[in-house]
């Protein structure tokens, strides 16, 4: 990718993307707040008083096991996470992982804090401090990661990855639930952001592993249109996991989060280049017909 920094790229972004990532962010906090307030009897009223367990997608997930061979769910679980993860499975086999590049508050406050890390050491060496290779070994710990967590949960019967998860201690760091492993990993993450973008989500996130699955067969995905792509990388340096993007025709790659931020609405500099579609939506524009995206 050297060189790539003397090409002016364009810096569309995907506005109601971050107006949804914004919006959960902020409604999961109200939540956990008001969690806190309902317990000393100053809750919100039109708020839920849920806690983060009863809303969070892999709750569902861990207490599969538990659900098939006993009837009943992991202690903390409750049904409304068992839906969760429903809706979540459903909308991955549509659009990917959407809930990590749109709805996961964790995922968007490691973007926030990756804004200043991009400040601090420049495109150039931001996201690009861990070696290549010993970066693709990396991303396969999430694999381990979500094996050992649904193994603990299912043997012990309790939700054990609580006392490390850095989502529950993101919403919860002013209660005395969180453990001092979770605040550990929290601390550690938001540190990592700085030079690496979403550390967790590429390394670590076991519900992103599962839905990252996904990818080899969602109906809508990232695809590229060879004929008109001028090959300038503008695609791959806007990534924030670090997709080859030009060097593919469909975006299969088990780390996609659908974020669309190398798209020709966003970043790719010809319009409808790159596109999230379904097979039978492939642009075939001839390169010579296409300009620049927002040209006129």
């Amino acid at each position: 990718m050297s060189g790539l920094s003397k090409y002016h790229f364009p810096r569309n972004k995907i506005w109601i993307r971050r107006v949804v990532q914004a919006f959960f962010f902020g409604l999961i906090t109200l939540i956990s707040i008001n969690h806190t307030l309902v317990e000393t009897g100053l809750g919100i009223p039109f708020l839920s008083s849920a806690s983060l367990h009863a809303l969070c997608p892999f709750g569902g997930v861990v207490t599969i096991y538990q659900y098939v061979t006993a009837g009943t769910f992991v202690q903390k679980i409750h049904e409304s996470a068992f839906i969760l993860m429903i809706i979540g499975f459903l909308t991955a086999l549509l659009f990917g992982p959407v809930f990590c590049g749109w709805v996961c508050p964790l995922g968007t406050i490691q973007e926030w804090v990756a804004g200043l890390g991009r400040k601090l050491f420049k495109k150039k060496h931001f996201n690009h401090f861990i070696p290549e290779k010993i970066d693709k070994v990396l991303r396969y710990l999430r694999y381990l990661v979500l094996a050992w967590v649904v193994y603990m949960t299912a043997m012990s019967g309790t939700l054990l990855f609580a006392q490390i998860d850095p989502y529950f201690a993101l919403f919860n760091f002013w209660t005395s639930e969180v453990a001092i492993g979770g605040l550990i990993v929290l601390g550690v993450t938001l540190l990592a952001s700085l030079f690496v973008e979403r550390p967790w989500c590429k390394y670590a996130c076991p519900y992103g592993a599962v839905l990252g699955l996904s990818n080899l067969f969602r109906v809508f995905s990232i695809r590229r249109s060879a004929s008109t792509c001028k090959m300038d990388g503008a695609c791959d340096i806007t990534c924030p996991m670090n997709i080859n993007v030009s060097a593919k025709d469909t975006v299969r790659d088990h780390q996609c989060i659908s974020c669309l931020e190398c798209t020709s609405e966003a970043r790719c500099p010809v319009a409808a280049t790159v596109v999230f579609s379904t097979g039978h939506q492939i642009p075939t524009t001839r390169k010579a017909d296409v300009q620049p995206a927002g040209a006129k």
